[in-house]
């Protein structure tokens, strides 16, 4: 496939990114632990540019399994470096373009043992490096789930983490035979990649019910009772399995393209109608709950535009430095009047409330309701409201909109 000369890393790439490893491990040393390299450099399945690179800092088990490693760590880095706020704080430092983070951890040897859901991760590698033969057949499932937007273990994203693929080219064994079986998926879906269980029985009595709420069970090959896939959303599922139907009916290097929103294209597919776009400039802090802020504002800003009685035909968003939401509403003008509706007739003490204060009260569908003078009626206005509006205030530092 011509797409893997794009993403498999070369020899020379791979000699730079080692020698800045190597560089780093040189100038860190942390009484007692030991630095071992994680994440998808130590697994062989990085993609060619990619510049993040994870680091375990492991500390012996008994003797700092009741104390602060954290601490020690952020003392014992005598390179720059910035704090990260997580369930066991971590820290990241750039060296030649390059984004490290150091993660703290006991070094374990069983998932039993975990303080803390970091601990495990190098156990992860260990299975992963020890199982996983196809590494090329991983990079083009990661580069697919990337160009498809499911690919991120984020809590904004809610998609296949990088060990979710991993598993999954390990239990399929190819890249292709993934796509196939993906692609006739119905949910519920269970795999066992470590054969822990006899059968799904077995398993759904061993991971907890709320866990599996998505459909899709990953059994984690190192901690039985966890589903690896318990965070992604039923929304990415579909969308994966949807994708690999495609894939399937016309295979193209197409799919394996990320694409950013275009303004233009936007433009082009509203038509008649209105795009409304939303720039905006994050908060400072980690990633992952900034992206969970940005998402909550997208979400919120759809929600308010049902609420003003505006109709979304499209809509969608792009978290980076500073990020980008999308509606498409329809071009209709709306009436100067709009429905308030009120509480229900049952609750006489709040519909005395209700007459008390609005004018020419009626009757709807069991419900106290006024007839009240449209506060927003374009989206121009809709625009200068959500401007001024304090939930979204809070949540980013500022928002500017465009209506084409």
């Amino acid at each position: 496939m011509k797409v893997l000369d794009e993403i498999r890393p070369s020899e020379e790439e791979r000699k730079n990114v080692k020698k800045i490893i190597d560089e780093i491990f040189r100038s860190i040393k942390i009484k007692d632990a030991k630095l071992e390299l994680g994440g998808s450099y130590a697994k062989d399945t990085f993609l060619k540019g990619s510049h993040d690179i994870d680091v375990f800092v492991k500390f012996p088990y008994e003797k700092y399994k009741s104390k602060d490693i954290s601490k020690i760590l952020d003392k014992g880095i005598k390179l720059r470096h910035k704090k990260i706020h997580g369930s066991r704080d971590y820290f990241q430092l750039e060296k030649n373009g390059y984004s490290f983070e150091f993660i703290p951890v006991l070094d374990i040897k069983d998932s039993r043992q975990a303080k803390n859901i970091t601990d495990v991760s190098p156990l992860h590698k260990k299975w992963v490096t020890k199982n996983l033969k196809n590494y090329d057949d991983a990079r083009l499932m990661k580069k697919f789930c990337r160009a498809r937007n499911v690919y991120g273990a984020e809590s904004y994203i809610k998609g296949f983490s990088g060990y979710v693929v991993e598993i999954l080219i390990v239990y399929y064994k190819s890249f292709i035979n993934a796509v196939k079986n993906i692609s006739v998926w119905r949910l519920p879906v269970y795999i066992d990649a470590g054969s822990h269980y006899k059968n799904k029985e077995e398993a759904f009595k061993r991971i907890n019910k709320s866990k599996r709420e998505n459909n899709l069970v990953i059994v984690d090959p190192v901690q039985k009772e966890r589903n690896a896939a318990a965070a992604i959303s039923r929304e990415k599922i579909e969308m994966l399995v949807e994708s690999c139907r495609n894939y399937l009916h016309n295979p193209s290097d197409e799919f394996f393209i990320e694409r950013k929103i275009s303004i233009q294209d936007l433009i082009v597919e509203s038509g008649r109608d209105i795009l409304m776009i939303a720039r905006i400039r994050n908060l400072n802090g980690k990633k992952d709950v900034v992206g969970s802020k940005v998402l909550k504002v997208y979400s919120y800003i759809e929600k308010k535009l049902g609420e003003y009685e505006f109709k979304v035909k499209k809509s969608g968003w792009e978290f980076n430095s500073e990020s980008m939401l999308y509606y498409i509403v329809k071009d209709e003008r709306l009436s100067n009047m709009t429905i308030h509706y009120g509480p229900p007739l049952e609750h006489e003490d709040h519909v005395s409330e209700f007459r008390k204060r609005y004018r020419n009260t009626r009757i709807i569908n069991g419900r106290i309701s006024a007839e009240l003078k449209r506060k927003v009626k374009n989206p121009k206005d809709f625009c200068k409201e959500m401007k001024k509006d304090f939930y979204i205030r809070e949540k980013i530092k500022k928002i500017d909109f465009t209506l084409y």
